[in-house]
């Protein structure tokens, strides 16, 4: 296999102009480039393309939609963040459980975005190396 000098999401969507907004507005991520149906951002070393979906079979209204993705992106501080999108009008689903911390709100196509605090994040990767690493002695 070549190697991987890039990863991406491409997120179709409905509402592609309010969607635009949502993400450099409300998100604050940088646009990398645009084209008429296509804007790619920056996602934090990674991008993110939301196009507009334009094939009929594709199309559903938000009441069909379910959906299986979550965008998720791993910050020092949710309580910071979601108030900051809470006084942007975000309506945030903030939730602490014993494996960490988030906080979910969907864009204006409903798609789902979730921070996750680092930290919980960070222990888990660390305890699954402490398994998986066999003992020196």
């Amino acid at each position: 296999m070549n190697k991987v000098n890039k990863s991406g999401v491409i997120l179709y969507v409905n509402e592609y102009k309010k969607c635009i907004s949502f993400y450099k507005e409300i998100l604050e991520l940088e646009i990398l480039f645009d084209t008429k149906y296509l804007t790619c951002f920056n996602f934090f070393g990674s991008y993110l393309m939301i196009e507009k979906e334009d094939r009929n079979e594709y199309l559903v209204s938000k009441e069909d939609k379910k959906n299986y993705t979550c965008l998720r992106l791993n910050v020092q501080n949710i309580k910071e963040v979601s108030n900051k999108l809470k006084n942007k009008n975000i309506e945030i689903d903030y939730q602490e459980h014993d494996w960490g911390i988030v906080a979910k709100f969907k864009d204006p196509d409903g798609n789902l975005i979730a921070f996750k605090d680092s930290e919980k994040f960070d222990q888990q990767i660390e305890e699954h190396k402490l398994k998986i690493t066999p003992s020196r002695f």
